[in-house]
């Protein structure tokens, strides 16, 4: 007993002892790497953070700049789309039409024609390339000796009409309605490819081409992987022959799908997280080199759109090839095109709905701007709506949709893009299927 009562103080004696002056510099000089360790990390993660905040700001002030600056020069003014109805997008490549003077806009030709197709109700996208041969009937036009000629290729509206005529020439093709044209011609094209910093490419085939009188000069060896800047990418984007008359075996169809292919690798490098430290860069290019009808707003958005998305369909407008005039014509064949015209028509009128039809609607206007009730009525009984009533409301910030059905409030929120959503109370409107009150936030998202 006394022996282990011994025992016991020698192992608190001994669990107990003081630390020898080495062992204390030892502990101290660890304690003193940890926090130096520390601080370190912090000051990785204060400096991480900083460098984002900065680049946000940097990208705030480029995007303010953007979209109070974007460049319309007098182009034809946009077709706003209706809420949640299907936006096209014309893209229109020029070529530098006058060689001798490049200056000469009314000369140029469309070398590349795309309409971008965006459905906000399935988010799906459709990029669709007009062979710039494709044969297109303008009323009235004659060539340089005053003779008149109905059939022209689709590369030449914009010297016959301008905007105008291509805008009308492509709906008629598609049976759509152009929202918004873009206009960039090949010196823009470079600056944007350089402002991502290049695009990495396959080269499948030999590409050598000579034309001095645009000073272009194409010279891609088959087998090699090349980062296309601006200049070579241009030189890419157009190559279709070589000198000896080699080539694609589809002429300009076999282009254009070189051209979807190189658009696919743009729409990658711009999902990439360095593209970030681009962007101020990418803006500056669209700024000082495109012309649009587009905001800067709805640039933004919508190419946000593109680069998010990963259901993009690329598609081809097909046709047969006829000779007339001498000339070599693609004409249009609508049964060769079905699929691709059906979807491109899913818009508020190819939505219709026959549950639509069975609700009553009252719309309110909350604000002191007249007529937004009225326009949302039209809009709504667009979509198949066929009993919609308008009224006036007490003044409100926020839109809301009062429904007691669940199914209804949430079709009626994808229709007009209010999101507020709760049970009808009003003992006013009580009979009827639904109440929109417009508040003056409908201003902002609409």
């Amino acid at each position: 007993m006394a022996g282990n009562k011994k025992s016991e103080k020698h192992n608190a004696r001994k669990g107990s002892r003081q630390l020898s002056p080495r062992e204390e510099l030892e502990i101290k000089q660890r304690l003193k790497r940890k926090e130096k360790k520390s601080t370190i990390i912090k000051r990785a993660i204060t400096a991480f953070i900083l460098t984002i905040v900065v680049l946000v700001a940097l990208v705030g002030v480029y995007l303010f700049s953007f979209i109070s600056s974007l460049n319309n020069n007098d182009i034809i003014s946009a077709v706003k789309p209706s809420s949640n109805e299907t936006v096209n997008i014309l893209l229109l490549g020029m070529d530098i039409g006058d060689a001798e003077n490049t200056s000469n806009s009314s000369a140029r030709r469309t070398d590349t024609m795309m309409m971008i197709n965006y459905n906000p109700r399935t988010d799906n996208i459709n990029v669709v390339s007009i062979p710039r041969d494709t044969l297109i009937e303008v009323e009235n036009a004659t060539d340089g000796k005053g003779n008149k000629i109905p059939y022209w290729k689709i590369n030449a509206a914009y010297v016959l009409g301008g905007e105008e005529e291509v805008i009308e020439q492509v709906q008629n093709l598609l049976d759509v309605k152009i929202n918004y044209l873009v206009e960039i011609d090949y010196a823009a094209f470079r600056n944007l490819i350089d402002a991502i910093g290049g695009v990495e490419m396959y080269i499948d085939r030999d590409m050598y081409y000579d034309d001095d009188a645009q000073d272009l000069h194409i010279h891609f060896n088959a087998g090699e992987t090349v980062l296309l800047d601006g200049q070579k990418a241009e030189e890419y984007f157009r190559w279709r022959k070589n000198n000896d008359g080699t080539g694609l075996a589809e002429g300009d169809l076999g282009r254009i799908k070189n051209q979807q292919a190189f658009i696919a690798k743009v729409i990658e490098k711009c999902t990439s997280p360095e593209i970030i430290t681009q962007i101020p860069s990418i803006l500056k290019a669209v700024k000082e080199n495109i012309v649009t009808n587009m905001s800067g707003s709805d640039m933004i958005y919508y190419g946000l759109k593109m680069v998010k998305n990963e259901g993009i369909s690329m598609n081809t407008l097909q046709g047969d090839n006829e000779r007339i005039y001498g000339q070599d014509f693609l004409v249009m064949n609508p049964s060769y095109n079905q699929s691709l015209l059906e979807s491109l028509k899913i818009t508020s009128e190819a939505n219709k709905s026959a549950n639509r039809s069975g609700y009553s609607i009252m719309v309110l206007n909350a604000t002191r701007v007249n007529g937004l009730a009225g326009n949302l009525s039209i809009e709504l009984e667009n979509l198949g709506y066929t009993n919609v009533s308008v009224g006036n409301y007490d003044k409100s910030k926020e839109s809301k949709i009062l429904s007691n059905d669940k199914e209804l409030k949430k079709l009626l929120s994808e229709d007009t893009g209010i999101n507020d959503l709760s049970k009808n109370k009003e003992e006013e409107y009580e009979n009827y299927d639904a109440i929109i009150i417009i508040g003056e936030d409908y201003l902002t998202f609409n």
